[in-house]
């Protein structure tokens, strides 16, 4: 009895000591890589050989890949809405990229730099907002103390619509030649990281690569003399710069000490369009501004040493709405149910507390185009289909190729259903949808 009472006692101390442990351990910081029409299948961990990605492959091997990561928006500016709320984009109105033209981010939505900033959080967004252009939508006004970036669309040698939030919160020109957005958003970043050592962090890094207009200095074209296509040389030397500025932030974290207290994101906004610039979905359908796979499918992976597992590929499918609890949660704080978010707390999935699905459901809606993935049934109308709905088991038919609708009209009904319960919560659209402009450029070869 005596044994047992002292084992009874030694466990109660143990579970005392790494409660007050964890209790006093320091919060993580937060570090999120959003990539600008990537492409499902480009990364070296994604399967691909021709371009090497080494500094956010490792992000994989010393993390987790999700085979199934989701965005929930198939285009720019509804997709960083998502991401930065939790909370599917069409609740609020933000649809489409024109809600960001004329106004922005709506500004009763509280953003992930808002609930940390509101807990001691250091924040900053360094890189393309693309959720409004005006004083009160700009990040110094939704929660993060510094922006360095472009607020739209931008090329990446003399980048338009640049703010540069230390010298003040208006739009300058930025007339250096040697000046490339990557490689700045890189060398910003490690020096924000260097002044804010002291407390908790938030770094928000969406890049612009790789987005259309394809530019590169030729430090980067130098790299792959075997590709002999220019615009797929310029694609790929762009991607060699923006895995050289997520390794110079990493390296920055590691000198820090810091990586074992920091969860890091890496995600795309949406899938790539092939056509303008040669992004590949991999076996995927669709492109992005589809609702097809290759639409709102994306890279998506997760680090968090010590704390998430190491290597693991993950194929239950999340989506970027689950960001922002999970981060708020690792930070100590719980998301109220007043909150109405769409995202969950991935982190009991991820190391095995709970062995579920995050999501049962999914849902899409961009204009006319539509989805919900249903465990693995996915209910679709999209830009290149039939206009009718169209049925795809996504376990066994990956690439969407054999319709099922006709074959099972009542899981067809069911889904049905489930997607027009779900679209009649959501807003109309703050702004009707416009043709994107047109910018005109992407083949400069610039020495620099």
């Amino acid at each position: 009895m005596k044994t047992i009472f002292r084992l009874a006692s030694l466990a109660l101390l143990f579970v005392a000591f790494t409660s007050a442990r964890a209790a006093s351990a320091p919060p993580p910081n937060l570090l999120i890589f959003y990539a600008d029409d990537l492409g499902w299948g480009e990364l070296g961990c994604q399967g691909n050989p021709e371009i090497p990605t080494p500094h956010i492959d490792s992000l994989a091997r010393n993390g987790i890949r999700f085979t199934n990561g989701y965005v929930a928006a198939t285009y720019c500016s509804p997709s960083r809405a998502g991401l930065l709320t939790g909370r599917y984009p069409t609740r609020f109105g933000h649809e489409f990229n024109s809600v960001a033209n004329a106004t922005g981010l709506r500004l009763d939505q509280v953003t992930l730099a808002d609930r940390l900033r509101q807990r001691g959080y250091a924040t900053v967004a360094i890189g393309k907002w693309h959720l409004g252009g005006g004083p009160d939508y700009r990040p110094t006004k939704r929660g993060f103390d510094e922006f360095y970036g472009t607020l739209n669309n931008t090329p990446f040698f003399h980048p338009t619509n640049f703010v540069d939030s230390r010298i003040n919160n208006d739009v300058r020109p930025v007339t250096d030649p040697a000046f490339y957005t990557t490689d700045a958003y890189a060398d910003r970043a490690v020096d924000w990281l260097g002044r804010n050592q002291t407390k908790p962090w938030f770094l928000y890094l969406p890049f612009n690569a790789q987005h259309a207009p394809l530019q590169a200095p030729q430090k980067y074209l130098d790299r792959f003399p075997k590709i002999t296509d220019e615009k797929r040389k310029l694609f790929a030397a762009m991607m060699a710069g923006m895995d050289d500025a997520v390794g110079r932030v990493l390296a920055k974290v590691r000198e820090l000490r810091q990586e074992e207290n920091t969860l890091i994101f890496y995600i795309a906004d949406n899938g790539g369009p092939t056509a303008s610039t040669t992004s590949h979905n991999g076996p995927l359908r669709g492109f992005k501004m589809t609702t097809f796979e290759g639409g709102p499918r994306v890279p998506f992976l997760a680090q968090w040493k010590g704390r998430l597992p190491a290597g693991k590929v993950y194929d239950h499918p999340v989506m970027n709405l689950d960001v922002l609890p999970t981060a708020l949660v690792a930070a100590g704080a719980q998301p109220d149910a007043s909150w109405q978010l769409d995202g969950v707390d991935l982190l009991p999935f991820l190391t095995g507390a709970n062995s579920g699905r995050p999501h049962q459901t999914l849902y899409w809606r961009y204009g006319p185009q539509w989805g919900i993935r249903h465990g693995d049934l996915k209910l679709v109308v999209s830009r290149g289909g039939s206009g009718q709905p169209e049925l795809y088991n996504l376990a066994t038919d990956i690439g969407e190729s054999k319709d099922l609708a006709a074959a099972q009209p009542d899981t067809v009904r069911q889904l049905q259903a489930l997607w027009d319960k779900w679209s009649a919560e959501q807003a109309p659209p703050s702004a009707p949808d416009t043709p994107a402009t047109k910018k005109k450029g992407g083949k400069k070869k610039a020495n620099k």
